[in-house]
């Protein structure tokens, strides 16, 4: 993605905003808050993701020539103003949660101190971003937890809202830990090989199941998993055998079977049964079509033997919360603390630090929402991540996927029931509860006078 290209992607009423900031000489230090105000239903933590994005983001962000000409063909905008975004980069500092954390609703994600209008007009993009990848990840690692130890891969590519969305699912479920994806484009960016088996409409094209398998197995001899299920799922696992005795023949063997549709927990015993009996102990049960954690759990529950689930659709879209309530306040400007007093949506004042709390046993048993400034026990959570506009550290999906794989750990089991599911405990400080009466009462003050 061409981040320099980016400026554009955001709100109108931020660069408007900003307009009115930079004619009336308002762009001293502020500080915005990125975090969401609620968790979606039925979920017990978040995973934190989009960080790198984001901050490759920052670090590139500029207005281009056609960029300002674009700006000035609307006759909103006064020269000094253009001359103004010309010029501008994001010269901030970023603290945030590493990538892989895991967290809740109502301790930032990420927290930004940058000039006023510098801060202003990256808000739409950080917020867009934080939002598809945490729900994206948030999401896959459910989808990880209910499969109980068995190989996901993403076959979401297909009907996610749009290629970028793709490579976005794509990225997020190898975080959470799946084992691959079909996307190829996200493959290649990943450093990964690319996954997959064959289609129904390779199967009717060939109008013959067993030249079918054979074909492919011809060109593929390493990749022998078939799709058995286009006419009947019984005659189609005695074509996948007699073809993987051929494949024995000839040094190679069955990798396994796909099964697409119909009763997968019978479908699946029956291929166990009749691949053990064959011999083929080590060929994989493979199945796909309208997985997601809810689906998995309960295939699992029934007896369904499963190997290796393809997961596509309700995991890539995320569909039964396909966004965070995600947000970006400010909460300082000009060393003077701000919140927001709307009933339901109160911010917290100032920049702030997560300090997690666990047992002896490492699992959380609170968070710890303060200040910055303040020492409290426990482990900070937001890392300063930017410096003056420069990213601090280099961080790829890989690291998120082993941060992640420790994170996961550490919660308690009510956080991760896939059912009904309820997040740890957050606490506040009194220096944090002391400001914020402060400053509501103020700020209650000058609008009531």
């Amino acid at each position: 993605m061409n981040y320099q290209s980016l400026a554009l992607h955001t709100d109108f009423y931020q660069i408007t905003m900003a307009a009115c900031y930079h004619a009336n000489s308002m762009n001293k230090m502020s500080g915005f808050s990125l975090f969401a105000h609620n968790l979606p239903e039925k979920r017990g933590y978040m995973v934190a993701a989009g960080l790198e994005i984001a901050l490759d983001y920052l670090e590139n962000f500029r207005f281009s020539d056609q960029d300002i000409q674009y700006l000035d063909s609307l006759n909103r905008f006064k020269p000094e103003f253009l001359d103004y975004l010309s010029d501008v980069r994001f010269t901030g500092d970023v603290w945030a949660l590493p990538e892989g954390t895991v967290c809740r609703a109502g301790e930032p994600l990420l927290e930004v101190t940058a000039p006023l209008i510098e801060a202003q007009l990256v808000e739409t993009f950080l917020v867009n971003t934080l939002n598809l990848h945490t729900t994206l990840t948030s999401k896959a690692a459910r989808c990880v937890r209910a499969a109980k130890g068995r190989t996901l891969l993403d076959f979401g590519l297909r009907r996610t809202q749009g290629p970028d969305a793709g490579m976005s699912a794509a990225r997020s479920s190898a975080i959470a830990g799946f084992a691959g994806t079909s996307n190829v484009a996200a493959a290649q960016v990943l450093g990964t090989m690319p996954v997959g088996t064959m289609a129904h409409s390779f199967v009717e094209a060939f109008g013959d199941e067993e030249k079918a398998f054979k074909a492919f197995v011809d060109i593929f001899p390493k990749q022998g998993v078939f799709l058995v299920d286009t006419y009947d799922t019984v005659a189609g696992l005695k074509h996948a055998m007699e073809c993987a005795q051929q494949l024995e023949k000839n040094g190679q063997k069955l990798l396994g079977v796909r099964i697409d549709s119909g009763d997968l927990v019978a479908g699946t015993r029956q291929a166990r049964e009749m691949l053990d009996k064959a011999g083929f102990e080590d060929a994989a049960v493979v199945v796909s079509g309208s997985l997601d954690e809810f689906r998995i759990q309960e295939l699992i529950s029934q007896g369904a033997q499963i190997d290796m689930m393809g997961v596509g659709t309700k995991m890539a879209c995320s569909a039964d919360a396909p966004f965070l309530d995600l947000v970006y306040k400010l909460v300082k400007y000009d060393d003077r603390p701000t919140l927001k007093l709307c009933t339901g949506k109160e911010t917290w004042v100032e920049n702030k630090q997560i300090w997690r709390q666990t047992n002896d046993q490492g699992i959380i048993t609170h968070d710890l929402l303060g200040l910055r400034t303040e020492n409290n026990p426990g482990r900070p959570m937001l890392n300063q991540v930017m410096v003056q506009g420069k990213i601090t550290e280099k961080e790829d999906w890989r690291a998120a996927h082993e941060r992640f794989e420790e994170e996961v750990k550490t919660l308690p089991a009510h956080c991760l029931d896939i059912t009904q599911p309820a997040p740890y405990d957050i606490k506040i400080t009194p220096t944090l509860m002391n400001l914020q009466q402060k400053t509501k009462d103020e700020a209650l003050s000058r609008c009531l006078s």
